[in-house]
């Protein structure tokens, strides 16, 4: 670090000055030390340049000093990250916003074939898209009204035309959209109500995604159905005489051999709906395998959005589909198992179809949260319990005849009886007839308390603080899970039957790029009411939070703590012009001149064509 990285965190503007004049490198020198890198828990990221801490700080003289004195607008950290991006991920918004307009405008001033916001990272990232990455609605929106063109304003009616370069993944495989969906951060997801964003998904489900995916909806069951017909109807022949060795096997019927299997009428309409099963498996794995590797595993199977454990589903039932073919082919045993296995996998993936409907598609992400949330972990608890006491009682019964007490037979109905009475699927199942040692009431009674009282009790209250904190965002996650649908519908079908939407700019004289067109409606009396909370909000302000929290970090790392007292001075003076411009938003509003233009959260009524 330099003494012009200090100066300018500091934001000493003569010391700035100073040093530029006595011939400080303002485009050269970096900052190199892991501190201030970007890290998971980093108090600091600055980027390396002069010119980001600048920026960062928020200054505009000492950024326009720095700017002037030669440094490089463009120049990039070891991320390939440049000014904007790293401006992005700074906490005052504000600030960003101000910074970012002033940088965009001294670039333009170049008039370089590229812009600056249209330059990526080392990960293919614009600044536009970074700020969609990290759930930055702030910029983001910000950046969305700096491309926006204004068509025509008819009092409170405004139509607009809105960029959709980045945005749409119509031509574009690391859109916007694609980012918002695959983002692990919850702030990510809020984007989706961003104007265009929410007229543009909403077009696409509503014209193209919905029908397409319940046509899927309705060939999948289609293919299960057949399958289990399939299944039903499985070449089967009477046992033979001798073929059970033990009077508790009550076996009456086998599998055929391949050469009985295929002989009637109905074998061969069977083997029809046997050829369609395992076609069917083949092009599910076909469809499945290229999504896994271009996403990965772990947000693959573990993102609720992009499908989670339905894939695992999926292709788990595909894979035993297929196995099971070779089952058949081959003649060897098994294939009863196998069968059952992927009946069951077939028929839970139908859930996965919930999604298109707005009716059932939250209550299968509350579902899945508690399935892989709570009910893990009371599984995991309960196999522990389960195993100590079945253990500790087939010590005992293991010395009895096993006659006299079947459910403790063997160790493994031991267990299973067990599990049995743990969920109060059966009765004690104790006989009082027969002499029983007095521990083995001692176990039951444990075991009684253990499960009944502790376990089962612990799994509702954990299901109910699940459900309160899911129902909170579940229609959120299901929004972001109708996107992530329509996304994969886009991938997959041909470009002749998923048109683009939006108009092109050629029409307008505005390039090749496509835009879509919006009407906004802007309610002054919303807007009052809007800044009447504003004004009086017992919450801080987020940017004025932002830059305390911000100058705090800087004082904090680089520079001695400032005296308490100047600290609560300042306190105050920001308690008293909050007040003041509450009273000046009334005073705005009473004397009628509240028409002035609104800031980019401010949500608006909006009627799309």
């Amino acid at each position: 670090m330099t003494a012009l990285h200090i100066a300018v965190v500091n934001q000493n503007v003569n010391l700035v000055r100073e040093l530029i004049i006595r011939g400080g490198d303002v485009a050269t020198p970096r900052v190199t030390g892991l501190y201030f890198r970007k890290r998971r828990g980093g108090l600091l990221y600055y980027g390396e340049h002069i010119l980001s801490f600048a920026c960062c700080v928020g200054n505009e003289e000492i950024v326009s000093m720095v700017i002037d004195a030669g440094a490089n607008i463009r120049a990039q950290d070891y991320l390939g990250n440049t000014v904007l991006h790293i401006l992005v991920l700074q906490p005052n918004k504000t600030i960003a916003c101000q910074t970012l307009d002033l940088l965009l405008a001294r670039d333009a001033e170049m008039d370089l074939a590229l812009p600056l916001d249209m330059l990526p990272n080392y990960r293919g990232l614009t600044t536009f898209k970074m700020a969609a990455k990290e759930g930055n609605v702030v910029v983001f929106q910000h950046l969305v009204n700096r491309r926006r063109i204004v068509q025509w304003s008819l009092g409170s009616l405004t139509s607009s035309l809105y960029d959709m370069t980045e945005i749409d993944s119509w031509a574009d495989d690391l859109s916007v959209l694609e980012l918002i969906v695959g983002s692990q951060k919850k702030e990510a997801r809020r984007m989706l109500d961003v104007t265009p964003i929410r007229q543009l998904v909403s077009l696409k489900w509503n014209l193209y995604g919905k029908h397409y995916f319940r046509l899927l909806m309705l060939l999948y069951l289609l293919y299960i159905g057949i399958f289990t017909l399939c299944c039903v109807y499985r070449p089967l022949k009477d046992a033979p005489e001798n073929y059970t060795v033990s009077e508790h096997d009550a076996t009456i019927r086998i599998q055929k051999t391949l050469e009985e299997s295929y002989v009637t009428y109905e074998d061969h309409l069977r083997l029809v709906g046997e050829i369609i099963s395992v076609l069917g498996a083949l092009i599910i794995l076909l469809l499945e395998i290229p999504d896994f590797l271009r996403v990965g595993a772990k947000r693959y199977f573990g993102q609720t959005a992009l499908g989670g454990p339905f894939h695992v589903i999926l292709i788990g039932y595909a894979c035993v589909v297929v196995l099971l073919c070779v089952l058949r082919v081959s003649g060897m045993p098994g294939e009863m198992v196998l069968m059952a296995v992927s009946l069951v996998l077939g028929w839970c993936n139908v859930m996965y179809f919930a999604r298109g409907f707005q009716m059932l598609g939250p209550y299968v992400i509350m579902i899945q949260k508690i399935i892989f949330g709570d009910l893990t972990k009371f599984i995991w608890l309960s196999i522990i319990v389960l195993i100590g006491f079945a253990t500790a009682l087939w010590m005992v019964y293991m010395t009895q005849d096993p006659e006299s007490l079947p459910p403790y037979r063997s160790f493994p109905i031991t267990l299973f009886s067990q599990f049995e009475l743990s969920v109060g699927l059966v009765d004690l199942p104790v006989d009082h007839s027969l002499i029983t040692p007095p521990i083995v009431h001692v176990l039951h009674c444990s075991f009684s308390v253990v499960s009944y009282i502790l376990l089962l009790n612990l799994l509702i209250a954990m299901m109910s603080d699940t459900h309160w904190r899911v129902a909170q965002e579940r229609d959120e996650l299901w929004r972001t899970q109708v996107v992530a649908t329509t996304l994969m519908l886009e991938r997959r079908l041909p470009r002749c039957l998923w048109p683009r939407l939006g108009v092109c700019g050629l029409l307008y004289g505005l390039g090749e790029r496509w835009y879509l067109r919006v009407e906004d409606r802007n309610d002054q009396s919303v807007q009052k009411i809007r800044r009447y909370v504003n004004a009086f909000s017992k919450e801080d302000d987020p940017a004025e939070e932002g830059e305390e929290t911000e100058k705090s970090d800087i004082s904090h790392s680089l520079v001695p703590a400032a005296p308490m007292t100047r600290h609560m001075a300042r306190t105050r003076s920001n308690q008293k012009r909050k007040s003041l411009r509450g009273w000046q938003v009334i005073r705005r509003s009473t004397l009628g001149l509240e028409a002035e233009k609104e800031g980019h959260l401010d949500k608006q009524e909006v009627e799309f064509v």
